[in-house]
């Protein structure tokens, strides 16, 4: 069985401990392992993971590059790893673009948001150079739902994808981490799509069918959040969801290699 894992973060092993710590306590979680590409090669294995989507954060414009060149090393140093490129909606537009050129020329697959962590709402205007730089050129995983907070909710997620019809979304945490009961938002939109993490453990095998039921398994990929949770943790959940092993093999890889041009 090929999966391919589409979110997962990694942190430089000075940074590690205290970055998954500090993921941990802003969800009110244990924090259960550091975040660094060789745990994650090692939790992925045992899980059978393919290939792993990975992925930090920049909570300002300094990090960006910063963070897009480690990630880069690691793609070179992992085979498995296929990068997304952070970006901040601080940069103005002349950075954005030039930064996403330089991801395509390196072979990034995408782009990460956290709304929630880098302080914008999803659909504010200081957002939007960011869609119309990367429409027809890079998807954009974003950080989706969050009840706490208004940043990044499943309604304003769905207003961006109806602007920008050309810009790939894809909507992490089934559409809306703890507001699942938003995401019909989605319906009939056919740039969103949406990831597993952070969200088995929360709804039951029944409600999840329900979700794969009411969209389509076509939307669907397999993501587990490290250093959040864990592959196998993860795997274990997803394969409790009744659905056709055609669509358990379209979730867990054919979708994202399709989408992301990764090939297995």
């Amino acid at each position: 069985m090929r999966i391919i894992d589409v979110h997962s973060h990694i942190y430089p092993d000075k940074i590690a401990e205290k970055a998954s710590r500090s993921i941990a306590d802003f969800y009110h979680i244990a924090a259960r392992t550091r975040g660094t590409a060789e745990v994650l090669l090692e939790e992925g294995r045992e899980a059978g993971v393919t290939a792993y989507v990975v992925n930090s954060v920049a909570t300002n414009v300094k990090q960006v590059r910063h963070i897009n060149e480690f990630i880069l090393a690691e793609t070179k140093a992992h085979p498995e790893f296929y990068g997304l490129i952070a970006l901040h909606p601080d940069m103005d537009e002349g950075e954005i673009r030039d930064e996403i050129e330089w991801g395509v020329l390196n072979g990034f697959k995408g782009i990460k948001l956290h709304p929630d962590f880098q302080h914008f709402y999803l659909d504010e205007d200081r957002a939007k150079k960011i869609y119309r730089a990367a429409s027809g050129k890079l998807p954009v995983l974003f950080h989706t739902g969050d009840s706490r907070f208004n940043f990044s909710s499943p309604r304003r997620m769905a207003k961006v994808a109806a602007e920008f019809p050309d810009l790939i979304c894809i909507a992490a945490h089934f559409g809306g981490w703890s507001e699942w009961n938003q995401v019909g938002v989605y319906k009939g939109l056919g740039n969103v799509y949406v990831d597993t993490s952070s969200t088995l453990a929360f709804i039951s095998p029944e409600e999840a069918e329900r979700f794969i039921d009411y969209f389509g398994a076509e939307w669907f990929l397999f993501g587990v959040d490290f250093p959040m949770w864990n592959a196998s943790e993860e795997l274990e959940r997803f394969m409790k969801v009744n659905i056709s092993a055609e669509e358990r093999e379209m979730i867990l890889w054919k979708n994202a290699s399709a989408l992301l041009q990764i090939e297995l």
